[in-house]
């Protein structure tokens, strides 16, 4: 608070006022300091007033001297104001409440931990899904380079005080994306007592940890170097396959092909325990289910028709980027 420009220039003006009022009381002794008050008042603000009483030269080479400081008081007044207005304090601290605002606002949201490169990847697949997230990071470089499109909370996410910061208890899907395997299991396993219905995706580097990290508490743990090994062999292999699911995108063109993942439990109830022929997916929008999951895990890949569909299932739907927003416009609707 000392640095803001604008305290800085109420202690100058209030430093002001008192050694006016000091002053007129030394000078004219039989000035009360009411009366020096008064005079100190009228002669900074220029209004013109009558004197208390006739000023003997003392007092007249003192008022001329306040006078003087009191334009230049003025003069730097408007400078620090104009500073503080201008050089973005007030902007900042407007930003960090509107940061307190947004935090305290957040459910089912998702923490990422990191932001190095496979956060970033991450990050901007939420984005684009538009899935409400928090990443936390204390670079403060890296968060001043990005703080204007990702939602930052700065804080190291070793600390258990930096999860709940975050709302942790209230959040539905953590990613711990950090470079170095003992980091991540260490989050995983104080993000996994703090809110155990979390479902958790780990990083991991060396695959004689990945055990360790499902056993820590993570849902899934992901190799990047294995998956990116994986797809460049894929691309020599199968490289038709490969492009193709690549242009598997919910933000592709219109006419895109596209996958979407449809939780039969977020449907309206008029579409709860139906078969699948019941579904709209055949007579209003162009898509396919190409996959079906039941509640115990088990899946089936291009259901039959008369599949009786459980509330705790999950539909595999190909089509259009046009035709799935079609059909959830149809499940909203209902």
């Amino acid at each position: 608070m000392l640095k803001s420009p604008l305290f800085r220039s109420i202690i100058l003006l209030f430093t002001t006022v008192s050694f006016g009022v000091i002053g007129f009381y030394w000078v004219e002794p039989s000035y009360t300091l009411f009366d020096a008050l008064y005079m100190t008042v009228i002669t900074l603000s220029t209004l013109g007033y009558s004197e208390v009483g006739e000023l003997t030269t003392n007092g007249r080479t003192f008022a001329i001297v306040f006078i003087i400081m009191g334009i230049v008081v003025f003069a730097i007044s408007i400078r620090l104001i104009g500073e503080y207005l201008m050089s973005g304090w007030n902007e900042k601290k407007w930003k960090h409440k509107k940061n307190k605002n947004k935090m305290n606002k957040l459910e089912k949201h998702t923490i990422v931990c990191g932001f190095g490169r496979n956060g970033r990847q991450a990050v901007d697949r939420l984005k684009r899904h538009k899935h409400s997230y928090v990443v936390i990071e204390q670079n403060k470089q890296l968060i001043a380079t990005h703080e204007n499109e990702i939602f930052f909370y700065e804080g190291d996410v070793l600390s258990d005080e930096s999860l709940k910061a975050v709302h942790i208890d209230r959040a539905k899907y953590l990613i711990c994306a950090l470079p170095d395997d003992a980091d991540n299991l260490f989050v995983v396993l104080s993000a996994r007592q703090l809110n155990p219905n979390l479902v958790i995706v780990s990083r991991v580097s060396e695959e004689v940890n990945q055990s360790k990290l499902a056993l820590a508490g993570a849902d899934h743990v992901i190799m990047p170097h294995k998956i990116g090994g994986d797809y460049m062999a894929a691309l020599l292999t199968v490289p038709n396959l490969i492009h193709f699911l690549g242009k598997l995108d919910w933000w592709g063109a219109e006419s895109s092909p596209n996958v979407e993942e449809i939780r039969l439990c977020d449907l309206p109830q008029r579409y709860h325990n139906k078969t699948l022929s019941e579904m709209p997916f055949f007579k209003t929008a162009a898509c396919n289910v190409i996959g079906y999951r039941d509640e115990k895990g088990k899946q089936v890949i291009n259901p039959d028709a008369g599949l009786s569909l459980s509330i705790q299932g999950t539909l595999i739907v190909l089509g259009t980027t046009d035709a799935l927003k079609k059909l959830n416009s149809i499940f909203k609707s209902d």
